[in-house]
């Protein structure tokens, strides 16, 4: 089904450091990627919205018996929508990634359903949709979605735009493994309770690195940027969140010279991050990878368009 509407878009994100401790309120740096999801949509003449995505064979209405459709109706009633909805919407990222897919997939039904709402307008609505997937989600996904650029994320902070004098340059790398990051999650909590010194040790010392690499990123101090990204990881690895698929993406990368390299997401599969100088970089990378046999892509993150764009379409 083809809608005449304009299309509205939800981006990707990577988090460059502070998985997992910001649900317990430590900061986070993340950053939007243009991959994201796209939605677009028309009033309904059956008197209840549904919700469409071909690329996963899903038809469903609001408080549908799937998870899409709780979702999708949880998020219709955020909007307090006047009329009844059919929305179609696409995917552009691997689901169970760390790419935030769920996210972008909201923000963009958000957007075809309120196309002139702000971006924190979304940002909460989508929270709505999140904590059907996810459960105890931190929103930071959700925030970077909407408003696109990099941003220094605390739960319940306002949130701080990190501003770029210059593009960053990344690479992205599926392990080929989905991971849920409601049960990721739950693995951490089990981990506390068994180790709790492990667990808040890590806690303690990741924010601390997230603030560093909020200096090297204003100042485009890659090289310590990189080494962050990797002290940071090898926490996540001690918390029992890396697997043997993301250990082989990351000495890869590291074999191609990439200033660092780490899990972006839940970990238990998903994704690797690796920053590198440029397009060159890049491509080294990614070719290292995908004759390892891994999907691959790079993304350039840049800094957010101005907030009259965001409002309409962009994001």
């Amino acid at each position: 089904m083809q809608f005449d509407s304009n299309v509205a878009r939800g981006r990707g994100k990577i988090i460059l450091l502070g998985e997992h401790a910001v649900v317990y309120g430590a900061p986070a740096l993340a950053v939007a990627i243009e991959r994201g999801a796209s939605a677009t949509a028309r009033p309904s003449l059956g008197g209840i919205s549904r919700l469409r995505i071909p690329s996963y064979g899903l038809d469903t209405v609001e408080e549908g018996p799937c998870d899409h459709g709780r979702a999708f109706g949880a998020l219709v009633r955020a909007t307090k929508l006047a009329a009844s909805m059919e929305v179609e919407a696409d995917v552009e990222l691997p689901g169970g990634g760390g790419l935030g897919s769920s996210a972008a997939l909201g923000v963009a039904v958000a957007r075809a359903l309120d196309p002139h709402a702000g971006p924190d307008v979304i940002a909460a609505r989508v929270m709505a949709w999140e904590r059907v997937f996810h459960g105890n989600a931190s929103g930071v996904d959700a925030a970077i979605s909407a408003r696109g650029g990099c941003i220094l994320f605390r739960r319940g902070a306002a949130i701080e735009p990190v501003h770029l004098r210059a593009a960053l340059t990344v690479c992205v790398g599926y392990s080929g493994a989905a991971a849920s990051t409601k049960a990721m999650i739950e693995s951490v909590i089990r981990l506390r309770e068994r180790h709790a010194g492990l667990v808040d040790a890590a806690f303690d010392a990741i924010p601390a690195l997230v603030h560093r690499a909020h200096d090297a990123i204003r100042t485009m101090d890659l090289a310590t940027l990189g080494r962050l990204m990797n002290e940071n990881h090898e926490w996540l690895a001690r918390l029992r969140l890396s697997t043997p698929q993301i250990e082989r993406l990351r000495a890869l990368a590291h074999a191609q010279d990439a200033f660092g390299a780490k899990l972006t997401g839940s970990g238990g599969g998903g994704c690797v991050v690796a920053l590198v100088e440029g397009p060159l970089h890049a491509s080294r990378v990614l070719d290292a990878w995908q004759l390892a046999g891994f999907d691959a892509f790079s993304a350039h993150i840049l800094p957010p368009p101005p907030v009259t764009e965001i409002h309409e379409v962009a994001s």
